[in-house]
């Protein structure tokens, strides 16, 4: 009797762990057997304004049954890289141009999921009040992002301050590119983007062109502290970057249908006041 008794309360035991057992497998399971897609979104951005418009995004992406996770980088060079290791789900930080040059540069597989914001760049000075004043051989510090080269030259030369080959892309354009330069303008290309904001506060060069996002976490007002600022209707458009397949995923659609809602695109109107521009394509 004790026998049967050992034996039966064993069998009990192990249906009831098989039981446990096929409780969380159907948890994390699908029709099939097949893994449920997770419902955290681990996203890797800028601190500013990409990391603050995601926290500003996280309880409506909450309502959505989607828990977001923000992990911010100081550069634009670790985010992708994070990112083909799949320590990322996504990266918010970077523009269309930006994007495809690292794409051809480096064999990334990515995909645009959507573009969120412009970040329109700025040229400061701690000497001079506009563009105008700019003396003979003025000294102009940019990025060293080659990415960002085109954007900046396009600018100055809707500014009157250079004129580029006709047939260059402009996007793509490079110093080599510039035909006219009147003012015999001397460009630095040396820096880090991240740096620029110091430089400018260091009183460098005659003008500094700064990325309003590098701009904003220093400090700086893009809008009133620029003695120019690019154009509003600018292509360079900051996107949503994933691993090209997983843009079809729910949380990366719910994610992107959530940053060009009318609740977040109100956020970043009111907080950044025209620095940070919304776009809905």
């Amino acid at each position: 009797m004790k026998k049967w008794l050992s034996l039966a309360l064993a069998l009990a035991v192990a249906l009831v762990l098989a039981a446990c057992g096929t409780s969380e497998k159907d948890g994390n399971a699908g029709e099939g057997g097949e893994s449920k897609e997770s419902t955290k979104i681990t996203v890797g951005a800028s601190n500013v304004p990409h990391a603050e418009i995601l926290e500003e995004a996280k309880p409506l992406l909450e309502e959505k049954g989607f828990e977001l996770d923000v992990v911010t980088f100081q550069d634009y060079v670790l985010p992708n890289q994070a990112l083909e290791s799949k320590e990322l789900d996504a990266n918010y930080f970077q523009h269309i141009p930006y994007l495809e040059s690292q794409k051809a540069e480096h064999g990334y597989d990515f995909t645009n999921a959507g573009g969120i914001h412009i970040e329109p760049i700025g040229v400061y000075s701690q000497k001079y009040k506009s563009l105008d004043e700019l003396p003979e051989g003025a000294s102009i510090i940019m990025s060293n992002s080659v990415a960002d080269h085109g954007r900046i030259l396009s600018m100055l030369e809707a500014e009157g301050l250079i004129t580029l080959n006709e047939d260059v892309e402009k996007t793509e354009a490079t110093l080599e590119d510039i035909k006219e330069n009147p003012k015999k303008l001397k460009f630095d290309t040396e820096y880090e983007a991240s740096l620029l904001p110091q430089i400018y506060n260091n009183g460098e060069g005659d003008a500094v062109l700064i990325n309003s996002n590098y701009a904003i976490d220093a400090g700086l007002n893009p809008l009133e502290d620029s003695i120019a600022i690019e154009d509003k209707d600018s292509p360079y458009v900051n996107v949503i970057a994933v691993r090209t397949g997983d843009e079809e995923k729910e949380g990366i659609k719910a994610l992107v249908e959530v940053l060009r809602s009318k609740e977040i695109q109100d956020f970043i109107l009111e907080k950044y006041e025209g620095a940070v521009v919304p776009v809905s394509e």
